[in-house]
């Protein structure tokens, strides 16, 4: 009884809020920061790039002069028509504490522009992590910053962050000698306006791995993941509707939950290897889209499918053909609830690599995954004992039977949306 209690004890301790922080903006972004700026006659650009974990894991160990040098040969500034070239003068680099143990990267580059000989037109140009997703700011003089230079995130732009990248002004030579800007020292550069950690992603950085400990956070793992698949996503209605529309059996809601299982957990596997093996070629955030029109096209086949079988199904020959059908899309529909991979689940990969705990990391993926199936086979089974109980009604002639046409139309037009909303995002 007393181990029962301490077991009970370790998982409400894995549940509670986790003291590390996350990237608010989400642990894919990379976001810069610029800011114009004229001391005496002289131009410069103040320079902050903030890494969330998985850019940062990627970068490994970052020279902060090459950094330096790259950020200057993408800072594109022209004045009056002419490239200027910037020289970096100055750096700062940290490492603020990230999800499940990764670490975040704030740098700091002050570059050195050219001199004004009067008011001059400029115009200015980020290039830098053109293909990356985050926050992109750009500011002249002392112009409010809406993230605090990256510091502090406005929680309404989280979703839908700022994206500047080039400005135009014109800028006037001081009269008296100015003071030029200076990177952030000491703990301001840590950034510390981070959100809560993932409280999934905190189970692989626990520092103490007993046996217990290792047990309660594999139950927390599949709690959060079950929680996770209540979430908006992973094919809640089109399994709903297909369960309700083909006549599904509590089987066929336990097979849809252990293909969900097994594609998320391949799916996280899979895109832990291109953010290690493929990182210089393929960015992992853009697979994102990409899964999402291949996730909608398979959920369109899926609604063609089972509505076409409605259609052709009238004589009683035609069973067999259906029941044929219905086994592929079967797994179809359990590939598509868990073919995107949730990042949470990434940074936990990612963090076993970093900690040396490959094996616990990878335990925790499948509890996780295993979590999310639960809940989807949970959701299934309640569509078919739903059912079930509406055939044993009296209309059974009526809504009841047209149940299986609705279900297929829902799946369809669900495939559309999805497919609508990824092509815009995939390039």
């Amino acid at each position: 009884m007393k181990r029962f209690l301490l077991a009970v004890a370790a998982v409400a301790a894995l549940a509670l809020p986790a003291t590390a922080s996350a990237h608010p903006l989400g642990n894919f972004t990379v976001n810069r920061f610029s800011r114009i700026e004229v001391a005496g006659p002289h131009v410069y650009i103040h320079y902050a790039l903030d890494l969330a974990e998985i850019p940062t894991f990627q970068a490994g160990k970052i020279d902060v002069d090459a950094y330096a040098r790259r950020i200057a040969h993408g800072a594109v500034l022209r004045v009056n028509g002419r490239r200027a070239l910037l020289v970096p003068i100055e750096t700062a680099l940290a490492h603020p504490p990230g999800a499940g143990g990764l670490r975040t990267t704030r740098l700091e580059v002050i570059l050195s522009g050219p001199r004004l000989a009067g008011r001059s037109g400029v115009t200015y140009r980020d290039r830098n992590y053109a293909d990356r997703i985050g926050w992109k700011e750009i500011l002249v003089g002392n112009a409010p910053s809406r993230s605090h230079e990256l510091r502090a995130y406005p929680k309404d732009l989280l979703h839908a962050p700022l994206d500047v990248t080039l400005v135009r002004t014109s800028l006037v030579p001081g009269t008296v000698p100015g003071t030029r800007p200076h990177v952030t020292r000491g703990s301001t550069l840590q950034a510390p306006d981070r959100v809560a950690d993932s409280r999934f992603a905190s189970l692989v950085a626990r520092r103490h791995l007993g046996a217990w400990v290792i047990l309660a956070s594999l139950a927390a793992a599949l709690f959060w993941g079950a929680a996770h698949a209540l979430s908006p996503g992973h094919g809640k209605t089109i399994i709903t509707a297909y369960l309700v529309g083909r006549r599904g059996t509590p089987r066929h809601a336990a097979l849809l939950g252990l293909i969900v299982t097994a594609t998320h957990t391949v799916g996280v596997f899979a895109l832990g290897m291109v953010t290690l093996l493929l990182a210089r070629f393929i960015v992992p955030e853009q697979l994102y889209p990409w899964l999402n029109l291949v996730s909608g096209l398979l959920v369109v086949a899926i609604g063609f499918t089972v509505l076409r079988a409605r259609w052709r199904h009238r004589a009683h020959h035609h069973h067999q053909h259906e029941h044929d059908l219905s086994r592929r899309s079967l797994i179809a529909v359990g590939i598509s609830g868990g073919l995107l991979p949730c990042p949470s689940a990434l940074v936990v990969l990612l963090a076993a690599i970093s900690l040396h705990r490959v094996g616990f990391g990878l335990l925790l993926i499948v509890a996780f995954s295993a979590g999310l199936a639960l809940s989807i086979t949970g959701i299934g089974l309640v569509a078919v004992l739903a059912r079930g109980a509406f055939r044993r009604l009296s209309f059974e002639r009526g809504v009841v039977a047209l149940l299986p046409a609705l279900s297929a139309l829902v799946i369809l037009g669900a495939g559309i949306a999805m497919t609508v909303h990824a092509i815009p995002k995939v390039r």
